[in-house]
């Protein structure tokens, strides 16, 4: 791809990238894309409509995972534009305010979305290591403080760093090797030392992912104790199956931003297709796959959208009629 220079442009613009060297298959590369943002926004919005109208479904968990569709859908609405608008339109400027607002979107709900987890596992460990206090110590109030506070911790950590990358020149290529804007890329095209956007990067990551994931662990570590104290072998596998959808959503978050941090780090060498992919795979997977496996794995979610479809046919036949 051939950019011509001007300066005034280069001042205000950065250049997003597609799949590199397929820009003419753009076209039929954007029909999986499309069918999985089509996907996600469905999904989570039947994952949502399913919790609002079932009065059943009135509970810590599923107000959790009611929180974690809310945060895919932010994550995958806020790389649709950019995305969609290369594979149909090439259209490939953004300006500087636009890239550092849905890098503020992106990396925000991607901190949002690990301390959901938390809270969810949080929820499970109450529910199985001290059941009698569950009501009193998941209250509705306190379920609204737990997400106010995740998400103002992951907004007022990550508004920083648009003012940090603001205070940069640009002398260097504006062009992004992704569809979308994201922090450590942009801070690699400044011309002055990004010491600080680096020390304060691994610091956010630190403090939420970090901190998330290993109380993750211990909370399962204390479930499985609590499980395997359990006398009865078919209550042991009734408490874990409790868990199952949540630890399978814990996996489809964090092994791919385990890989996709090993490819940037020891994956130079690999072809530049391979960190794209990994990329999408990072923020497209988990907000694809979470209502799927808590449509299958949690039975009280599937009961309830049967029903939605059972109630759906009638009416369909009855408008026909």
């Amino acid at each position: 791809m051939i950019i011509p220079y001007n300066s005034s442009l280069q001042k205000a613009t950065f250049f997003l990238t597609g799949f590199q060297g397929l820009e003419d298959l753009h076209g039929w590369i954007s029909i999986p894309f499309c069918s999985i943002y089509l996907t996600v926004i469905v999904g989570n919005l039947t994952i949502l409509h399913v919790i609002h109208t079932d009065v059943t479904l009135h509970k810590p968990m599923y107000y959790f995972l009611a929180m974690l569709s809310l945060t895919d859908l932010g994550l995958c609405l806020s790389t649709l534009p950019t995305v969609l608008g290369i594979f149909w339109f090439e259209v490939r400027e953004i300006g500087i305010p636009a890239c550092f607002t849905q890098l503020f979107f992106i990396h925000a709900l991607s901190l949002v979305e690990s301390s959901v987890l938390l809270s969810m596992s949080i929820d499970r460990y109450v529910a199985i290591c001290n059941p009698l206090r569950y009501s009193t110590v998941l209250t509705p109030a306190r379920i609204v403080k737990m997400g106010l506070s995740t998400v103002l911790r992951s907004a007022l950590l990550i508004l920083p760093l648009p003012f940090l990358l603001k205070r940069f020149q640009y002398c260097r290529s504006h062009v992004l090797a992704h569809a979308y804007c994201l922090h450590l890329e942009i801070m690699k095209l400044a011309c002055s030392s990004i010491i600080v956007n680096h020390i304060y990067g691994l610091f956010v990551v630190v403090c939420t992912v970090g901190v998330d994931s290993l109380l993750i662990f211990l909370s399962y570590t204390l479930i499985l104790r609590t499980v395997l104290s359990i006398a009865s072998h078919q209550e042991r596998l009734r408490a874990l199956s409790t868990c199952v959808s949540h630890i399978c959503v814990v996996l489809l978050f964090y092994i791919p931003m385990i890989g996709l941090s090993l490819v940037h780090r020891f994956g130079e060498h690999l072809p530049r297709i391979v960190h794209i992919l990994m990329s999408y795979v990072y923020l497209l997977v988990p907000p694809l796959m979470n209502p799927i496996v808590y449509s299958i794995k949690t039975n009280q979610i599937r009961q309830c959208i049967i029903k939605k479809l059972e109630f759906i046919k009638p009416l369909r036949c009855f408008q026909q009629d």
